[in-house]
């Protein structure tokens, strides 16, 4: 289903979902003009289907690939909102039964599989420009700023269960154009300092095969086949940072572990762990003077 009375770009619904069935039979793909939140209306949707009886299941319980050239209530992790300008976003969400044997690191591996799509690291030894800020942000490397890079875009995960299965929407927001942002200097970055010319549609078919079989196999072995893919754009290793931990408020990140949740090591030596979805991590006050 596509909603064209307003659309402003061509985003080749059918050549989509032409690409995207042989990985997920049944998808359905479907382009908005303007909606508040692919996620909440994929998730509403799949509440609806659960609460159908068992075997009167509908077309809501099947995949779909969900766009919204402008989202006017777009949400991040923790209920923040997230800011989408028709012409210059990419706001989509993908919904698709998933039933890993951990769901441990599942952030990072979409994270993963995003950034080696949008800025593959051709050269041996290359640093890669579009870079990983656990848990769920793309971030545009920047030696300037105090954190080391701008925010590109962001991944929120919910899960909806529905007729004994778990139902996944993966909801994506990147930054396509600049021009709706401000400057550079305002803390966001585009895709289009990665490459000019790209557009919403052209990044969407680009991403949509590849996010789709790191899914698959994240659900077959998990984060381990992620890890070092991770590891190489780990925005925060090596750096001092807050949380919102009681446990641990403020540490130098030492990567993430084998489950992918976030190793810290304190000023006194003391090691810690934290798992996504409970802190919020920012640049310690007086970070850049550590040893």
């Amino acid at each position: 289903m596509t909603s064209v009375a307003h659309l402003q770009l061509d985003w080749q619904a059918q050549a989509l979902r032409a690409a995207l069935t042989p990985l997920l039979p049944g998808l359905v793909v479907e382009v908005a003009v303007r909606m508040e939140s692919t996620n909440s209306t994929l998730v509403d949707r799949m509440r609806l289907a659960g609460a159908q009886p068992q075997g009167r299941r509908s077309v809501d319980s099947q995949p779909c690939l969900l766009v919204a050239e402008h989202q006017t209530r777009g949400r991040g992790r923790l209920g923040r909102a997230w800011l989408s300008a028709p012409g210059s976003s990419l706001t989509f969400s993908l919904v698709l039964p998933l039933a890993p044997v951990d769901w441990s690191g599942f952030s990072l591996a979409v994270g993963v599989a995003l950034a080696e799509v949008l800025d593959p690291v051709g050269e041996v030894g290359a640093a890669p420009r579009l870079r990983l800020k656990w848990p769920n942000d793309l971030w545009l490397a920047d030696p300037s700023t105090a954190l080391g890079g701008r925010k590109l875009g962001g991944i929120l995960i919910e899960t909806v269960p529905a007729h004994g299965r778990r139902m996944c929407v993966i909801g994506v927001g990147l930054n396509v154009q600049p021009e709706n942002f401000g400057p550079v200097t305002s803390g966001y970055a585009s895709l289009a300092e990665l490459q000019a010319g790209q557009t919403a549609p052209q990044v969407l078919s680009r991403l949509a095969p590849p996010l789709v079989r790191a899914l698959q196999t994240f659900e077959a072995s998990g984060f381990s086949g992620f890890a070092e893919r991770f590891a190489a754009r780990d925005l925060l290793a090596g750096q001092w940072v807050t949380t919102t931990s009681a446990d641990t408020p403020e540490g130098r990140v030492e990567g993430v572990d084998e489950r992918g949740a976030l190793r810290l090591i304190t000023a006194d030596g003391r090691r810690s762990v934290i798992h996504s979805g409970e802190v919020s991590v920012r640049p310690a006050p007086g970070a850049e003077s550590r040893e």
